[in-house]
């Protein structure tokens, strides 16, 4: 009987959310978005998710010997 292997799968999932911002220019408009982002003012959800990604990491395989 062959024994089974673990594998690491590395889940991704990108979540994104497009939100408006007063500000004097784009470089400060892109600071506020991430300090509002810091203090939890701008909170992502499962359905912003707009992609998904499975990979493997470098192939690290553990083998478990089954008695």
């Amino acid at each position: 009987m062959k024994a089974e292997k673990t594998f690491q799968i590395e889940v991704v999932e990108m979540l994104s959310n497009i939100i408006e911002i007063s500000a004097e220019n784009e470089q400060e408009a892109l600071l506020k978005a991430q300090d509002m982002y810091k203090k939890e003012e701008v909170i992502l959800y499962a359905d912003d998710c707009i992609d998904t990604n499975f990979n493997r990491p470098l192939a690290k395989v553990i083998v478990q010997a089954r008695n």
